[in-house]
Formats: structure tokens, sequence, C-alpha cells
């Protein structure tokens, strides 16, 4: 019997705002990295597949939010670090905001009491 909790697919349109604060909070990490943090820091909650992840992290990159340089992983392997840059710090605001803005209008809806 697992003492996991049932884990969460990432909601649609919230990765971008959970690698970039990742990146914001800890410095260059690479995918695998970025990942378990996201993961541990959801208490194991949220699951990221590398199907899911990998893309996201080639897009980011694409819109420049984020950049990346190969390196040597904690466990002596050859891996892409990705670290946020000047205007990854900036959406990461907008995302931020963004989330914010919804999370605290889909509370509104839920905390209404049923007629």
């Amino acid at each position: 019997m697992s003492t996991l909790p049932d884990r969460l697919e990432v909601l649609q349109g919230t990765l971008d705002l959970l690698v970039l604060k990742t990146l914001s909070s800890l410095g260059p990490l690479h995918g695998y990295g970025i990942a378990r943090r996201i993961e541990q820091v959801s208490g194991d909650l949220l699951a990221l597949n590398q199907g899911t992840l990998y893309p996201a992290l080639l897009r980011l990159e694409q819109q420049g939010w984020i950049a990346s340089d190969w390196g040597v992983s904690e466990n002596n392997r050859r891996a892409r670090f990705y670290r946020l840059t000047e205007k990854g710090t900036q959406r990461l605001e907008v995302e931020v905001s963004r989330w914010r803005r919804i999370s605290a209008a889909v509370n509104a809806i839920v905390a209404e009491p049923a007629q």
C-alpha cells in the first residue's frame, strides 16, 4: 500500500509558472531537478513527466524566458542546466499575478454557499 497521495497532473497553463518559479528560487537546474523540486514542494501531489517537461523547457527557451548550458550533474552525468533570464524574471511576475487572480476567482466561486 502506497503512502503517497494521489498524484495530480499539473493544471493546464500552470507549467510555465512552476518552472519559472523553481528556477527563480533555486537557480540553475537540470530538467530532472526541476521536476523533482516541483514534486517535493507540492508534497508529491503534483507529478511531472518528461514528455510534458522537456517540450515546455524548449518552448520557454525559445521565448527567451530561460537559457541553458551543458554541465555535469550531481551524479557526474552530462546534463543541460536551465536558468532564468531577465525576460523570464519579468514573465514570472506576470504569471504569478495571473495565477493569483485566477485562484482568487475560483476560490470565491467554490466558497459560495449552495442554494
